[in-house]
């Protein structure tokens, strides 16, 4: 053999060597990655779980303040209540105790509104003849 044959026989061993070390390499920055997202997966999973959570109890809580409206206007005959609340699309979702505070001083501003009708109420009541909302 040659010193050009043992010269690339070496140069062969080397470029086998590296493209081994690289192939090791490049299987545990995949491991590692792997394991990345599986813990990013776990993670995003655990927030949708909390979202779906805190969609249900906002759903519950709207639908909730809903009923009772519809209990203070039942007797108003000519007020349409509208559909029941649905979720908004475009709301932040970071704001959604801010969203659902806000109904509270709603919903007593239309309690006062319908007390204050009441007199109205009773009077049309009186005049079907049917007894008046309490």
């Amino acid at each position: 053999m040659t010193d050009d044959g043992a010269t690339a026989a070496m140069r062969y061993k080397e470029i086998i060597a590296l493209s081994r070390g690289s192939a090791e390499n490049l299987r545990a920055w995949e491991l590692a990655r792997a394991e990345e997202l599986t813990g990013e997966i776990e993670e995003a999973e655990t927030a949708i779980e909390t979202a779906k959570e805190r969609e249900a109890r906002a759903a519950e809580r709207a639908t909730r303040w809903w009923k009772m409206a519809l209990h203070n206007i039942q007797g108003l005959l000519w007020l349409d209540p509208g559909d029941e609340p649905r979720p908004v699309l475009t709301a932040r979702p970071a704001y959604l105790e801010r969203y659902l505070e806000e109904v509270k001083p709603s919903y007593q501003e239309l309690v006062q509104a319908v007390l204050g009708l009441g007199w109205r109420a009773k009077r049309a009541a009186s005049k079907r003849g049917e007894q008046p909302p309490a």
